[in-house]
């Protein structure tokens, strides 16, 4: 029930989709009598789609998640395991073109396939099932794991999670296969704007891990004040900043974190 109410509520919660809706209600209210709230719906959303793609707020929003976890230090010895988290492989696509399609995020997948083969004593965690609502589709992990095999990481070291539909269950079910056990170290790789949310999770679930961020999509601080040459850029970083601002709170207030804006220990 979580699963499916966070879904929807993330969907209408995303600053892009709720702005379009405001203009299109305007544009229904223009056939009727309120034409003149129907006028301020139209206007208030061109203007603050406006700011959301070419003003830096994108980059604003998203700068604090990705600065919250330094790069992981080599220096503290070699991981025992490595948990990747899923959203670096369309699983759909990948099997109806027979061959890997890469999201976004596909520095997700790079970063680990470094990390198995830099650490070949390593455990290789793929957490990853299906988030979507309405269509039945192939867990992202047991394609990711074919194609860890197909670049030459044995059989053995790899472990496919499936189940898993969001991040709260990346953390319970990842901590079930891996068994952590004291004084091991596992790494948890994920995209950087979304590691304190994840952090906060796997801490939850009592599964100890070291953050490994990637995927960055700002170059640091001075892109505060750096504007968007295109929406399309500008839409993305905001809705993707406000999906995880809203998820931290709202794990928060639902304890599927311990703390608000989780950080370095």
């Amino acid at each position: 029930m979580f699963f499916q109410l966070s879904k929807l509520l993330g969907f209408f919660a995303l600053p892009t989709n709720l702005l379009i809706s405001l203009g299109v209600l305007g544009l229904l209210l223009l056939l009727t009598r309120f034409t003149r709230i129907a006028s301020w719906l139209i206007v208030t959303s061109l203007v603050l789609l406006a700011v959301a793609g070419l003003s830096p707020l994108g980059n604003v929003l998203i700068l604090p998640l990705e600065q919250r976890f330094p790069p992981w230090d080599p220096s503290h010895g070699a991981p025992d395991g490595v948990v990747m988290l899923g959203g670096a492989i369309s699983p759909s696509i990948s099997l109806e073109r027979g061959t890997i399609a890469f999201t976004e995020g596909a520095a997700r997948f790079v970063a680990t396939v470094e990390l198995a083969r830099r650490y070949p004593n390593a455990r290789i965690i793929i957490s990853g099932g299906t988030s979507s609502l309405f269509y039945d589709e192939e867990p992202e992990a047991g394609v990711a794991v074919k194609e860890f095999e197909a670049l030459g990481i044995p059989h053995d070291r790899l472990s496919a999670e499936e189940q898993s539909r969001n991040t709260v269950e990346n953390a319970v079910f990842s901590r079930l296969i891996a068994n952590p056990q004291p004084g091991e170290r596992w790494l948890l790789v994920t995209s950087a704007y979304h590691m304190p949310r994840a952090v906060g999770t796997f801490r939850a679930a009592g599964f100890p891990i070291q953050p490994y961020p990637v995927d960055y999509q700002t170059r640091g601080p001075g892109d505060a004040v750096r504007p968007f040459g295109v929406v399309n850029k500008g839409f993305g970083l905001t809705d993707i900043a406000a999906h995880e601002w809203l998820g931290l709170l709202v794990y928060r207030l639902t304890g599927r974190t311990l703390e608000l804006f989780p950080g370095p220990q």
